[in-house]
């Protein structure tokens, strides 16, 4: 089964208590599809510019992304600049130079058209909004969004709620756009806005997913589940964490002949295995070497960190 993703291809500058680098390839796309890849193929709708190079998009297609999505234009790619201090879940925006993502409006290639399953990644709702009316067909769409466009643009935001299946979000983006302090309170209202399931993200501390009356034919029996993170003694660069969590929960359920409630959770695991891979390296270097036998014994420990037996 095939992923659409719709996001940015980028260049991030980072500096953490681990070290710094500059212009390493990023974005939420490029984080998602390369997760993704080792469940199932996908394929890559963004923009580029001429400092992208053939060295760079050799990292899509060792993992066999498609990237005949990808537009190339004159110019530079998005580049975000940022630093993480003693809290590593909270990023400090020093500089964002948007460049040709500017002006980027999807173009769909007529080979992606048969694509199952649709990934809103970070972008501009409007744009969001423009590739989910272009893709009516798709199987099942998630998205992500960010406080930026929950403050500045419910209206675009609304319109692109209303057709998703799943939205993963973290729980300050859940408290601010269900306009609730508590969590729970927050995604029953956010469900009510048109997502049959949230996913929200806690980091360091796993996920949590709700499930409304309709997220799966015959209801779920309950309406939570958490997933745990593992423990690691040492986070390199959360950058990515993000969007590796969805590109590996995604990419397991697109593999998936059929979505039920055990299969939405047994994701959410490996969601929770490419976001804890993805930290342990800056940009996308965890990624590039990582191998299948790594994720299933990766899986195998989250298995473990949440069985309980009783004595």
């Amino acid at each position: 089964m095939s992923i659409l993703v719709v996001g940015s291809v980028a260049f991030d500058s980072i500096r953490t208590p681990s070290g710094a680098v500059d212009r390493c390839l990023g974005g939420a796309a490029t984080h998602f599809a390369l997760a993704a890849s080792f469940f199932t193929q996908v394929r890559v709708l963004g923009v580029v510019g001429e400092d992208f190079t053939a060295e760079h998009e050799a990292i899509f297609h060792a993992r066999g992304i498609d990237t005949n999505g990808i537009e190339r234009v004159a110019g530079n790619c998005f580049h975000w600049t940022g630093e993480y201090r003693e809290n590593l879940n909270e990023a400090h925006t020093l500089r964002t130079d948007l460049n040709v993502f500017e002006h980027f409006q999807p173009k769909i290639p007529d080979a992606y058209q048969d694509s199952e399953f649709l990934f809103l990644a970070n972008i501009d709702p409007v744009l969001q909004h423009q590739v989910r009316r272009q893709m009516p067909r798709v199987r099942m769409v998630c998205g992500d969004t960010m406080n930026y466009w929950i403050t500045g643009h419910q209206q675009g935001l609304a319109r692109v709620l209303r057709d998703l299946d799943v939205l993963l979000i973290n729980d300050g983006e859940a408290k601010l756009l269900g306009e609730e302090a508590n969590l729970v309170r927050a995604a029953e209202r956010i469900m009510r806005m048109g997502p049959k399931a949230l996913i929200v993200k806690h980091g360091e501390y796993g996920a949590t997913a709700f499930f409304g009356d309709h997220s799966f034919p015959g209801g779920v029996r309950n309406r939570f589940f958490r997933a745990p993170a593992l423990p690691l003694a040492e986070v390199v660069d959360p950058t990515g964490a993000g969007d590796s969590f969805a590109g590996g929960f995604f990419g397991y359920l697109a593999s998936q002949p059929e979505i039920t409630p055990g299969q939405f959770k047994r994701a959410m695991f490996y969601g929770g295995v490419m976001g804890s891979f993805a930290v342990e390296r800056f940009g996308t270097e965890r990624m590039q070497a990582l191998s299948r036998e790594e994720i299933d014994q990766r899986f195998a420990s989250f298995q473990e960190l949440s069985h309980f037996d009783a004595e």
